[in-house]
């Protein structure tokens, strides 16, 4: 990697060790679709999709050493044949990325009890490594979530809930500048469902107590943007949970290089595929708190 990055720092203590690492973790989300051209005629609802095999590869060719994992979004792999899906897990297998399920678990239980055993041994025969539950989705008594997290280990794969904090937005205040002592209307309780962070994180915890590898954060309500995270509760996961089982989602390099300058580059990262060149580069600077951003910068390669 030093012959293309010179500006990279190998000791430990600055940056990641060679995969396959506990901490530093980027995990990237798969290239879901290309848009097949089609007559101009049709509306946009009609456009055909298709998956883009060489595009990951070109990735894993390009970028293999930087990534540590391949999500598979939305579901997608399930739209795909099987033998589609193995090409693509074997390809990620031979530049040692982990390829993860994503969230897709909550579409099978409803199936009946035995649908989700079912689920999960397929996933380890197509070559699957993780299988992300989405708590939020899933919907399920917390020890059913448990023994999902149970059921998964026996089988030999690994474990990684998905958590989604949600507080009322009524409680945030207004940013918009007003002069002092000025009226302001209240603003309506609205109903939407407020997760207690403090529980959260206790069923995080016993997640990981019944043997799951990775807690997973959603970044909407959190950090979906730059100027918004919560960095109360980012810190409050992070000191209870741990930073080597904490992943966060993060929605842009903005987002990115805010978890790199507060948590350094060992902070796990869930990010899109367009960004593993922006966080890798994120992850080789000292950033301190007062540096200048350097997203966007050709100075990092010859």
């Amino acid at each position: 990697m030093s012959l293309y990055y010179r500006w990279k720092h190998f000791d430990e203590d600055e940056d990641r060790p060679e995969k396959p690492r506990r901490f530093g973790v980027t995990e990237m989300r798969s290239p879901q679709r290309m848009i097949v051209e089609v007559p101009l005629v049709l509306p946009d609802m009609f456009r055909v999709y298709r998956y883009s095999s060489e595009q990951n590869l070109d990735i894993f060719k390009s970028m293999g050493s930087f990534v540590d994992g391949l999500k598979f979004s939305g579901g997608s792999h399930s739209l795909m044949p099987k033998s589609f899906v193995k090409e693509v897990v074997n390809k990620a297998h031979q530049h040692n990325i982990y390829v993860s399920t994503g969230d897709w678990a909550e579409h099978l239980i409803r199936n009946g009890p035995s649908a989700f055993k079912e689920y999960v041994e397929d996933c380890k025969l197509v070559g699957f490594d993780t299988v992300e539950l989405n708590v939020g989705s899933l919907e399920i008594p917390e020890e059913t979530l448990l023994r999902y997290v149970r059921l998964i280990k026996d089988v030999g794969l690994k474990a990684k809930p998905q958590f989604a904090v949600k507080f009322n937005k009524s409680d945030i205040p207004t940013g918009h500048d007003r002069a002092f002592g000025a009226y302001i209307p209240p603003v309506p309780r609205s109903t939407e469902f407020v997760e207690d962070v403090d529980l959260l994180i206790r069923r995080a915890e016993r997640c990981l107590e019944a043997g799951a590898d990775m807690i997973m954060i959603d970044a909407d309500d959190v950090c979906k943007h730059a100027d918004s995270v919560r960095a109360d509760i980012i810190a409050k996961v992070i000191g209870r949970l741990g930073l080597e089982k904490t992943m966060f989602e993060a929605s842009n390099a903005r987002t990115s290089e805010w978890f790199v300058r507060q948590y350094g580059p060992k902070v796990n990262l869930f990010v899109d595929h367009s960004q593993v060149m922006d966080l890798e580069c994120l992850r080789g600077r000292n950033l301190g708190k007062n540096h200048a951003s350097v997203l966007g910068s050709s100075s990092f390669l010859f």
